[in-house]
């Protein structure tokens, strides 16, 4: 897939040389700690080339909401050149995988076929169903064009179900097919399949092995074979690593990086592969990703690092399920995936947590962030893909739930329609299926459909324009109403906010904190009133319940 040789320039040529690493910062990018991030699943989102629809010539003959539905990359770019992501505050759009899938269904909840992304047949292209290279081009261009990062999926653990005939089965040498994960251990959770008819690729390997026959048969078909395989050849040359799966998987997963600039990887089923292999993983991104810029520019007008985000199931901030502290336990033994790589990992945890009030939920987060987690990103979440337990999955509480997941301490990841109320039960859907239906494009039809839109952008620009909200120090000013303030001192910026809600009453006069000095005018952002601070409270004019106070403006 790699257009351009690594060496393009001869400062990466020095380092190629040299086999300097690319390491991952010690603290994490206040950016990425703070980076409201629209994840959304590709085949859901929106159909914007109704011509790939039958790709390969799949069928729509799947179980309920398990066919391909027709959603692809450019439905991606026309809500792009909407502002549709930037109208939401958005800082990062992450997608369910795009490479190439298996074409036949398998059985999963009933007869399903690889919509989602999740079952691989070919790292090194596009899906059709999904769109082409040059889509994916035109998507990443577009989202830096609004200083909006591109996050994609990928995938180490597994490859797609050996259906047969179109999706043969990968050589032994490749995959194991058993044993089952008893999840008890570490090698019962790394060395093993997380699902029937999903082969295990072996990352714990070392062995060098051939290309699987039936991918050289595909690239030759395809034309690409000898340029396929010249990479190959240059990648271990220049690396020195051994022939093994798992450096196949980074060289392929690191050119989308250094041929399109992706800006971060979402690593899915983190726990189930060695850490040693996300590190490696990470070490050649951030190369990559340094390859890239150099031949680009000015395609971006903020520098920030590369991001890796893990997917580490039942792992989560306040010691949730099977973490401690920052480790999470396999029984026998205890990983830091912070030490190998990441940048930040998913907060399975903030479901649970969240339906408890506000105070405490911020304080709790706020009390890890202090401490364990200091300089470390969580990525927060009220609903996704493969949870099986969203906060509220009816949507009865979907304002506050809003409130709580863009004015939490740490990241936050908004699924595809938390902000329209998109419907997370489905009749006739089984499983995962039922957490994946179709983004409701209709709401924005209705008034409720359009009162929450503007709500959640509200709460999303303000927390793009500052950058304390996600990563500044948390204080307690006041219960009734609920008042905190957020305050971000560094060598680099300073960034101070004040927030105050109210469920039932309405109020007009909050703490200031000592945040904003006597005297001076300050913003509600949620409103755009303008307000003064008086004998150390903020003064409004009219009754809100919920106030985003922030300095005004040099604009206004």
């Amino acid at each position: 897939m790699m257009r351009h040789g690594f060496c393009s320039s001869m400062l990466i040529a020095g380092l190629m040389l040299a086999g300097a690493p690319v390491s991952r910062a010690a603290e994490i990018d206040p950016f990425w700690g703070n980076a409201t991030i629209y994840f959304l699943m590709t085949d859901r989102f929106a159909n914007g080339d109704a011509s790939n629809d039958a790709a390969y010539g799949r069928l729509k003959d799947g179980d309920a909401l398990r066919s391909f539905e027709g959603g692809d990359i450019q439905g991606v770019i026309d809500k792009l050149e909407d502002g549709y992501f930037r109208d939401l505050g958005v800082t990062a759009i992450w997608t369910t995988p795009l490479i190439e899938q298996v074409r036949q269904p398998q059985q999963e909840y009933g007869r399903s076929y690889a919509f989602h992304g999740y079952w691989p047949k070919d790292w090194t292209t596009i899906d059709q169903a999904f769109g082409t290279e040059a889509n994916f081009a035109e998507m990443v261009r577009l989202a830096h064009a609004q200083n909006i990062r591109v996050i994609v999926d990928v995938i180490v653990n597994h490859a797609g179900p050996p259906v047969g005939g179109d999706d043969p089965a990968w050589p032994e040498s490749w995959v194991r097919s058993t044993p089952p994960c008893d999840f008890a251990t570490f090698t019962g959770t790394t060395s093993c399949l997380i699902a029937p008819g999903l082969p295990d690729i072996r990352t714990d390997s070392e062995a060098s092995v051939a290309l699987p026959p039936f991918l050289v048969e595909k690239w030759r078909a395809e034309g690409r074979l000898d340029r396929e395989v010249a990479e190959l050849d240059a990648f271990f040359a220049r690396t020195g690593h051994p022939r093994a799966p798992q450096y196949y998987m980074i060289k392929w997963l690191t050119d989308w990086v250094r041929e399109y600039g992706v800006d971060g990887f979402r690593v899915d089923t983190a726990k189930h592969v060695d850490p040693q292999v996300w590190a490696a993983l990470g070490a050649e991104a951030r190369l990559a990703y340094t390859d890239w810029k150099a031949r680009h520019p000015s395609a971006l007008a903020e520098e920030h690092d590369f991001y890796m985000v893990g997917e580490v199931f039942n792992f989560g901030l306040d010691d949730f399920e099977r973490g401690i502290d920052r480790d999470y336990n396999y029984g026998d033994r205890r990983v830091d995936f912070f030490d190998y790589g990441f940048d930040a990992l998913i907060n399975m945890g903030f479901v649970s947590h969240a339906r408890e009030p506000m105070p405490e939920l911020f304080a709790r987060y706020a009390s890890d962030f202090e401490g364990p987690f200091a300089g470390r990103g969580m990525l927060n979440y009220i609903s996704s893909h493969d949870d099986p337990a969203p906060l509220d999955p009816e949507r009865e509480k979907a304002f506050e739930n809003a409130i709580k997941l863009m004015l939490a301490p740490g990241a936050a990841q908004i699924y595809y329609g938390d902000e329209l109320n998109r419907p997370l039960v489905a009749l006739g859907a089984t499983g995962d299926a039922r957490l994946r239906t179709p983004m409701n494009w209709d709401a924005l039809n209705t008034a409720d459909g359009q009162a929450s839109l503007e709500h959640w952008r509200r709460l999303g620009r303000f927390r793009a324009d500052h950058p304390a909200v996600g990563v500044g120090r948390h204080l307690e000013l006041s219960r009734t109403p609920y008042v905190f303030a957020r305050r971000l001192d560094t060598a680099a910026q300073s960034d101070a906010v004040v927030v105050a809600y109210s469920a039932s009453t309405p109020f007009t006069r909050t703490p200031a904190g000592g945040i904003f000095a006597e005297g001076t005018d300050v913003r509600d952002a949620y409103t755009g009133d303008i307000c003064r601070v008086d004998s150390e409270d903020i003064i409004c004019a009219g009754e809100r319940k919920l106030a985003l106070f922030e300095r005004v403006p040099p604009d206004l």
